[in-house]
């Protein structure tokens, strides 16, 4: 039976175990359209993608104790900027691996479980009996198509657990600060303000010891908080997207300067 448990991942309605069994006929196939995407304005990405991701994205952290990740596809909440209504691409951009891994992952069955088993979303209209598609099986075996979605979500789930290890070193070097950004549209509206998420503080990072500073350099920490840090001025090329696409804040007219004293 599908999972219907109130703490599913983002994007996942359901998790159901694949299943020879259960699942013999069942076959996936490719949409070119994603809706749940269109009102989606960030997506946990991992720390192999910093470096393709920031090219398109704002890169920030989420608030909580446990922060992870998130490329910014819109700074306001519901708003995408890069799919249209109906969740379809508007042009060619860096896909997150989150996104391309739906409506697949891998998870425990069950609590006590320390097996993952490769499930899906049943609600996704993405895998079904259906008359087109790529097969799940070969007869009772897992078909090359099952195979290669095994692969690419273990990919995933190991480089999960890098990104994990990347947010502690960043935690224990307590370079987090809660986030702001000001973007304004031009010098005759005031400007905007978005808060919410986290990022690196560059005063503290400037102040790290050499010692600090030649260890994240040697495990590779270095150029990623170097990514996050270079992609944070798309927020106004993402921004004028919202505006083009009619999705924006209103704009506040800039206060006129008082006038000088005669």
């Amino acid at each position: 039976m599908a999972s219907q448990a109130p703490q599913l991942p983002l994007m996942y309605n359901q998790l159901e175990p694949l299943s020879n069994q259960v699942h013999s006929n069942f076959k996936t196939r490719g949409a070119e359209a994603a809706p749940h995407l269109a009102k989606m304005h960030a997506v946990p990405i991992l720390i192999d993608e910093f470096v393709s991701a920031q090219r398109s994205f704002p890169i920030v952290f989420s608030l909580g104790d446990n922060p992870v990740p998130l490329a910014l596809m819109g700074l306001n909440e519901g708003v995408n900027t890069f799919v249209d209504d109906q969740g379809k691409l508007l042009g060619p951009t860096y896909v997150p691996a989150y996104i391309r891994r739906y409506p697949f992952m891998l998870a425990r069955v069950s609590p006590d479980s320390d097996t993952l088993s490769l499930c899906f979303d049943p609600s996704s209209g993405l895998v079904g009996d259906f008359e087109e598609g790529q097969p799940l099986f070969d007869g009772d075996q897992p078909s090359q198509a099952t195979q290669s979605i095994m692969k690419f979500c273990e990919e995933f789930e190991v480089a999960a657990q890098r990104t994990n290890q990347f947010m502690e070193e960043v935690k224990k070097l307590d370079l987090l600060m809660d986030g702001e950004l000001a973007v304004q549209l031009n010098e005759e509206t005031q400007p905007n303000i978005y808060r919410g998420f986290r990022m690196i503080d560059e005063a503290k990072f400037r102040e790290l010891r050499g010692d600090e500073l030649r260890r994240i350099n040697q495990n590779g920490i270095l150029p990623l908080l170097m990514a996050h840090l270079f992609s944070l001025p798309l927020s106004r090329d993402i921004f004028l997207r919202q505006v083009d696409q009619g999705k924006g804040p209103a704009l506040v007219p800039a206060e006129a300067p008082a006038p000088a004293d005669a």
